[in-house]
């Protein structure tokens, strides 16, 4: 048995034979070095290993050769890559949020493919502001005196407080210190800003008074977080935010409101309530708003900063702005995102989470029937394949407790389980990222766009001919 290993492990060419064969050097051609030295040699060490522990008792050189190439293929694949979101998780954060509008995606490609003005006056021909392109135009859709932009809304908390509370008192309710997203949490923000955390009210219910008695000298702000993420609902009861600008007003301490989400548009005419419009928060008084770029607004990750010219005046110098600054290629995507909003029925239009959070079910209901037929020409009888309604989600922290109607395409199988279902999904290429419900695999009809169609209908077809063979 050692000799018949022995043997074996001898057929087994050395790593510079490969390369010199007619497949390495097609390799090296096709492929970054590094990537095929990685491939062959790690194929090499399986090989031998399999030997060794007596898993292979045969070796066969096109095997070998498959497994490299497969295995340069996989190194030299990029890791970050298209999917197609079947979860009906409007903007899923897993799933990288918002999908941009295409023009903001060409204003990107515009602008990064060479020079551009980004911190460059062009009028007064030297140095200039990168916030300069967004500033005017937010304080247009917004009325605010002044704004900035950062790299995310948990940066904007973070550099208004060090900014306006270091070593001082922000008062807050108990019921808003909430937890984000990858657990981080309100008080730890606050931890890590300098601020001091003043607790008041309870869970369910914070008055006014609870504010009032908490003003000292050491009070530096009042901060309101809006239920973006979570619902509280029963025995409850907040502050509304015109009676605390007010409250503030009158001891002179500033307001700043985290929205989390932060919406341009009017969503309760589409039967979408609780979630506060930025500017109508900001023409109620409060000193600086805080929201994401990339939830409901539906343009690049970013943390707008909106509010007073001296608060502003106050945050953009501290040191931790340069330090979560935005770049170009985001700074040109929200530009372009933020333009749209110029004509609101536009944005409702075009801009992808709109569109998909206030469609018309019944284009999702056609849209899950034409996947239907075109499964059905696809894929074996045995599979069962319908649409019925089922509820969508906003997701990404925004629209908590919100269902949303929509139709789904279900997929059954007597000998495949949902999980086998799912997960040979996820493995096509591009991947397509389904749910699971009652051991039903369901693809959402509402965040499956009109051009992915075919392509979804292609990759069914390659993923499940592995089981038809």
């Amino acid at each position: 048995m050692a000799k018949d290993r022995s043997e074996l492990l001898r057929q087994i060419p050395s790593v510079d034979e490969v390369l010199k064969s007619p497949s390495g050097q097609k390799w090296l051609k096709n492929y970054p070095r590094l990537f095929v030295l990685k491939g062959i040699r790690e194929s090499i060490a399986l090989f031998r290993e399999e030997i060794k522990e007596g898993k292979r008792r045969e070796f066969s050189s096109e095997e070998l050769y498959s497994y490299i190439d497969q295995s340069i293929k996989g190194l030299s694949s990029l890791s970050l890559r298209p999917v197609i979101n079947a979860t009906g998780v409007v903007i899923h954060t897993n799933l990288g949020r918002a999908p941009l509008h295409k023009g903001a995606i060409d204003n990107i490609f515009r602008v990064s493919e060479g020079y551009s003005n980004l911190e460059y006056n062009l009028e007064e021909g030297k140095r200039g502001k990168r916030y300069d392109h967004i500033k005017e135009i937010l304080k247009e859709l917004t009325g605010a005196e002044d704004a900035i932009v950062v790299n995310n809304n948990a940066a904007a908390v973070l550099l208004c407080l060090s900014a306006l509370a270091r070593g001082k008192e922000v008062v807050v309710s108990r019921g808003e210190l909430v937890e984000i997203g990858g657990s981080f949490r309100v008080p730890d923000v606050m931890l890590q800003s300098g601020a001091i955390l003043h607790e008041v009210g309870t869970t369910n219910k914070t008055h006014l008074k609870d504010y009032a008695s908490a003003i000292n000298d050491n009070t530096a702000l009042f901060l309101k977080v809006h239920q973006s993420n979570y619902r509280i609902i029963g025995f409850t009861e907040d502050v509304p935010i015109e009676k605390l600008t007010e409250l503030g007003r009158l001891h002179g301490i500033p307001v700043m409101y985290d929205l989390g989400s932060g919406c341009f548009a009017d969503l309760s005419v589409y039967g979408i309530r609780d979630e506060p419009v930025v500017k109508d928060i900001v023409n109620k008084g409060v000193d600086i708003v805080t929201f994401s770029g990339d939830k409901l607004l539906g343009g690049p990750q970013a943390g707008i900063i909106l509010g007073r010219k001296q608060y502003i005046d106050r945050i953009s110098p501290h040191p931790l702005t340069r330090a979560v600054r935005i770049d170009k290629l985001t700074l040109s995507a929200l530009e372009y995102t933020l333009s749209v909003y110029a004509d609101m029925d536009r944005a409702i239009k075009e801009i992808p989470v709109l569109k998909m959070l206030l469609q018309d079910t019944g284009i999702i209901k056609k849209r899950a029937e034409r996947i239907v037929r075109g499964l059905k020409k696809i894929l074996p009888p045995d599979f069962t394949i319908t649409v019925e309604q089922d509820k969508s989600q906003a997701g990404g922290g925004s629209l908590p407790g919100i269902s949303l109607q929509t139709y789904v395409v279900c997929l059954r199988h007597p000998s495949i389980s949902a999980t086998q279902i799912e997960r040979t999904l996820r493995n096509t290429e591009p991947p397509v990222i389904s749910r699971i419900k009652e051991d039903v695999v369901l693809l959402d009809a509402r965040t499956i766009r009109d051009g992915e169609l075919k392509t979804l209908l292609n990759v069914v077809k390659s993923a499940f001919q592995q089981f038809f063979a």
